[in-house]
């Protein structure tokens, strides 16, 4: 049987958090023991109930949403927070995760990114939306790409630098001795960990890390 995740909702809307439990509740792993509408209440609970993961909004009064996740991330340096928000810019992400959240989805996305961004979060990984990272290299400070390169295995990483360096599947395969469907598999896996839908994000990230020459 799989640990419960206990999650903190924080949300100034009393429908809407009453939308994230019924939707939580069906989900037999995950478990909401704590509601918060304000920021302060929300620092407050963390403490006293410890969750394994806070699903926070940033549009709050009082303190708001990345205040609150400010004073969290500084009471408790393995606090894993999931924004989930009316907004999706990329500056908004941006300060989300430079401020410490370790997610970032939009309420507009379906109700399985819900769940799956929070299973990711609470196995202690990053989760962004797909889409939301429209400049990667944006994010160069606030995610440590490097140190998901690192945790690639050596054939993800000769299969990463050659789609950077412009080759299609085909002739990443050729160049490999690998089968076709096993390059294209092992493109999804690491855009996936790297959390980009494109080889041109891809390649950006390896220009931008020194591992590939403009």
């Amino acid at each position: 049987m799989k640990d419960t995740i206990k999650i903190l909702l924080v949300d100034d809307h009393a429908i809407v958090r009453a939308g994230f439990r019924m939707l939580l509740s069906v989900v037999d792993t995950l478990e909401v023991v704590a509601e918060a509408e304000r920021g302060e209440a929300a620092c407050q609970l963390y403490l006293e109930k410890q969750p394994d993961v806070t699903v926070l909004d940033i549009s709050m009064p009082g303190i708001g949403g990345l205040e609150t996740l400010r004073r969290m991330c500084l009471r408790d340096d393995k606090v894993k927070i999931l924004v989930f928000s009316v907004h999706d810019e990329s500056v908004f992400v941006n300060r989300a995760m430079a401020a410490g959240a370790k997610g970032y989805i939009t309420k507009n996305s379906a109700p399985h990114i819900l769940v799956e961004a929070i299973h990711k979060i609470a196995g202690g990984g990053i989760y962004i939306e797909q889409g939301l990272l429209k400049d990667p290299c944006s994010m160069l400070n606030v995610m440590d790409y490097r140190a998901i390169i690192d945790t690639l295995s050596a054939r993800e990483f000769d299969v990463f630098l050659l789609l950077a360096k412009g080759l299609n599947a085909h002739k990443v395969a050729e160049e490999l001795c690998l089968g076709y469907k096993t390059v294209a598999n092992y493109g999804t896996k690491i855009k996936n960990k790297l959390h980009v839908v494109s080889v041109a994000e891809l390649a950006h990230i390896a220009l931008a890390l020194g591992l590939i020459k403009g």
